[in-house]
């Protein structure tokens, strides 16, 4: 056996050891580590072989830390389509969508066409403020073009320390010239609800994804729509959650809690004794009762499907839509050394009913072939949400013909 593989089946070995013993630390006086736990002596050495067949005999060199983490990335990634490796800049990404909070400019972008496009400046940020508008192609970022499948690229350049500059040229619609603004990174704040009144009594709340912050938002976005609406109460609310990828478990815990008095919100079994929980409702309703008609897609996935379970099973709101996705499995980020993490799955969900939606989604309520004007679509200037969207209209349609207020647990 060569030295290198010698070499690299001890490391291997090491690392399995270290491993065993250190997730079995806390249960050593009880019994002993099952020879299971263990990796055996011959899947490390077909390991180490591998390695060292790709390090001498592969077309191209591969650096030494490239190829061990591509081994790891394929380890995880093969465990579910859910579970994943994460870098040093992953890991932040996962951080800045569960804790919205970052340092930028303050633009929400998408790849379109092949082109970086501007989905929307975020209210108060330095990008909305200088008058950077939805619809503009970002091409440079301090004079370096943008390039065709950049958009992790551009993201990235466009972040930094507060207090520092960047120069971000846009081309718009109806100007020949493009446009270059000079922008100053600040701290931003990504809200994930919106909110607007759809007609007097009725509100629309759209949830675009579920982060740390998600749940206080609701509770301020509904306390508004109550403050515009007659006598201070609403009559309906459309809750939107299509096209929602899902986000913080807590949140949605929270979101579900809003509108329910009593009763199982979710729960959750695993190997470990902290992924098996049942999570449930406190009293008070948000809207005291009012009807609901919640939106789903098959873009509606995990945290949504945890929301619009709890509220399907306990008939608090008519859900209206297509199936959604069916993600019924709950991910835990667990941060490694020099600021990498993984994200493994560690539980599977049930709705209140006991039900696993897991690669079936829910069914709504109300069937809608498809989005044919999707919510986050572009519209006309001067159009308003009912609009250019006819499934939000079919939702207040639905609210305003049942027109009932149901008296919510707590005031019976």
């Amino acid at each position: 056996m060569s030295v290198k593989v010698r070499t690299i089946l001890a490391l291997i070995a090491g690392v399995a050891l270290g491993a065993a013993l250190s997730l079995s630390r806390s249960v050593l006086a009880e019994k002993e580590v099952a020879k299971e736990d263990t990796l055996p002596w011959e899947d490390a050495r077909l390991l180490a072989e591998v390695l060292e067949r790709v390090k001498q005999d592969y077309v191209e060199r591969i650096d030494d830390h490239a190829l061990m983490e591509s081994a790891i990335r394929g380890m995880v990634a093969a465990l579910d389509p859910h579970s994943a490796f994460l870098d040093n800049e992953e890991y932040d990404e996962i951080r800045i969508s569960t804790t919205g909070n970052y340092s930028g400019v303050g633009i929400e972008v998408t790849m379109e066409d092949g082109a970086v496009k501007v989905v929307s400046p975020i209210e108060g940020t330095p990008a909305a403020r200088a008058g950077i508008l939805a619809g503009d192609v970002i091409v440079s970022i301090d004079d370096v073009p943008v390039e065709a499948a950049g958009l992790n690229d551009a993201i990235n350049r466009m972040r930094g320390k507060p207090g520092t500059r960047v120069k971000v040229g846009v081309l718009r619609a109806g100007n020949e010239q493009q446009l270059d603004f000079v922008l100053e990174r600040s701290n931003v704040q990504v809200h994930s609800v919106k909110h607007e009144m759809l007609e007097p009594g009725f509100g629309y709340v759209r949830i675009t994804h579920f982060s740390e912050t998600t749940g206080s938002d609701l509770t301020k976005a509904v306390s508004s729509l109550k403050g515009a609406s007659p006598q201070g109460r609403l009559r309906g609310l459309v809750l939107d959650l299509r096209n929602n990828p899902g986000g913080v478990l807590e949140a949605a815990v929270s979101v579900s809690d809003a509108f329910l008095d009593d009763g199982a919100i979710v729960s959750a079994s695993g190997r470990a004794a902290e992924s098996r929980f049942e999570m449930d409702a406190t009293p008070g309703d948000l809207i005291d009762g009012a009807e609901i008609v919640v939106l789903v897609n098959g873009g509606s996935a995990s945290a949504s499907e945890i929301v619009a379970g709890a509220l399907k099973d306990h008939g608090r709101a008519t859900l209206m839509g297509r199936t959604t996705f069916g993600k019924g499995s709950v991910q835990t980020v667990m941060p490694l050394s020099d600021g990498h993490a993984i994200k493994l799955t560690t539980s599977r969900y049930y709705t209140p009913s006991g039900i696993s939606i897991h690669e079936k989604g829910i069914d709504p309520d109300v069937v809608v072939e498809r989005d044919q004007n999707p919510a986050d679509g572009e519209a006309l200037a001067g159009d308003t949400l009912l609009e250019r969207d006819s499934e939000v209209r079919l939702a207040l349609s639905r609210l305003k013909g049942d027109g009932v207020i149901r008296q919510s647990k707590a005031q019976q």
